[in-house]
């Protein structure tokens, strides 16, 4: 069997937290996020905190990118999705329209007295957009 070229890894390699990252597309910090949010995504810590994804890592932060990003989950959607199904495979996630939670049907706060709620909206939906672009 011939080794893999330079620079590439082996299809069951741990994956370094940069190559995640450049693979998914998604900045290191937010895999980091993502961690503190999803209990089952736990790479292996070595010296220094450097973090080694795993062939099983991998996936399920392809599937927690392709739910937040493509489906249009929020984080919470993704959270009990997850919980319910035990980090299924990817054919097991999803068809739930009842836990389907696009970011634009969330619901809009009724206007409390002293607060200008319609402005505090447009800033949070403009840092999102800044921060999803």
């Amino acid at each position: 069997m011939a080794a893999p070229a330079s620079g590439d890894k082996a299809p069951g390699a741990f994956k370094t937290i940069g190559e995640l990252s450049s693979e998914l597309g998604v900045a290191q910090h937010i895999l980091r996020y993502w961690e503190t949010k999803f209990p089952q995504l736990r790479p292996l810590q070595r010296a220094g905190n450097r973090r080694y994804y795993r062939p099983d890592d991998v996936a399920l932060a392809r599937r927690i990118n392709r739910l937040l990003n493509e489906d249009g989950y929020t984080v919470r959607g993704v959270q009990k999705l997850l919980r319910q199904r035990g980090g299924g495979d990817d054919e097991s996630l999803p068809d739930m329209a009842a836990d389907y939670q696009p970011r634009e049907a969330e619901p809009r706060p009724k206007q409390s007295s002293g607060v200008d709620v319609q402005k505090l909206i447009g800033i949070r939906d403009r840092l999102s957009d800044a921060l999803r672009g």
